[in-house]
């Protein structure tokens, strides 16, 4: 009986698709250990007939006897060792026969048996990094709450400046006490930005607040400008440096605002790093 060439040709597309999914199988189910060798992937939950062995791990004066899965790796290890000594697997080196063992390496293929006797040694290195990768996540969780904290701030702030515009638009004015207090208060955040220590993304999210402090202290200026009544042209001394105030003892002051910008040059100057805050405001980035 001669069978139909369709047939044969789906037969053979058959044939070709179940012999490339259970190639994929079999190369997923691989793995490649420490010496290059390309083995089949270990499932020690699926294998419970492997073997434990008793391992006796000396660090420093102490000895800690360890039961794990022969087909176990040095990094298992590790992690069980961590509780009793107190290391973090990352801060620990394992020496077996007077090598120091990867932590991808299984037991049996370095010949660990039962009653191995392995060595474990602190990594002084690894410490080092690890404590200064906590400090560094410390410091960025710390300026991550004071930046949280200052754009609530800063948002109450910006509300009363657009509550201050709104009563300036229905009155047709407001008094310059008004705008040189939100004023000095917006400046004093620009300092308290400033003294943040950020990184990484945290630089993105302070100049943000920057900008719209900045943006609401012009939003006063104009506000200044526009609504607040003009000296005459007799308040003598007053209009001859307009950045001073006098006092009832006939001395002479800054202005809240010009007090505020000299505070903010002098704590700039205090600190090398810090940039001095002009009229340009992107520089203050």
């Amino acid at each position: 009986m001669k069978i139909p060439k369709s047939k044969v040709s789906n037969m053979v597309s058959i044939e070709k698709k179940t012999s490339n999914e259970n190639q994929r199988h079999r190369v997923s189910d691989l793995e490649i250990r420490p010496g290059g060798m390309l083995v089949q992937m270990r499932d020690l939950n699926s294998n419970p007939s492997f073997p434990t062995i008793k391992v006796k791990v000396k660090f420093g004066s102490s000895y800690h006897h360890i039961q794990i899965n022969s087909h176990a790796s040095f990094g298992d290890l590790k992690k069980l060792l961590a509780e009793p000594t107190g290391l973090h697997p990352e801060e620990q080196k394992l020496i077996y026969k007077n090598k120091e063992r990867d932590s991808k390496a299984y037991l049996d293929v370095t010949r660990v048996k039962n009653g191995s006797k392995i060595v474990l040694v602190e990594d002084s290195l690894s410490k080092e990094r690890r404590c200064l990768e906590m400090l560094k996540n410390e410091k960025f969780k710390k300026s991550s709450k004071l930046l949280n904290e200052m754009n609530l701030e800063v948002n109450n702030l910006s509300q009363e400046v657009g509550s201050l515009h709104v009563k300036a638009c229905k009155e047709g004015r407001v008094t310059e006490k008004e705008v040189d207090d939100l004023t000095e208060l917006l400046m004093r955040k620009l300092i308290q930005l400033d003294e943040i220590e950020v990184v990484g993304d945290l630089r993105l999210q302070r100049r943000e607040q920057v900008r719209e402090v900045q943006k609401q202290i012009e939003t006063l200026d104009m506000m200044k400008l526009q609504y607040c009544s003009i000296p005459s042209s007799n308040d003598g001394d007053a209009n001859s440096n307009s950045d001073f105030i006098s006092t009832t003892k006939g001395k002479q002051t800054l202005k809240p605002k010009q007090k505020c910008l000299r505070i903010v040059n002098e704590a700039a100057l205090r600190n090398s790093e810090s940039v001095v805050v002009t009229t340009k405001w992107e520089t203050f980035d």
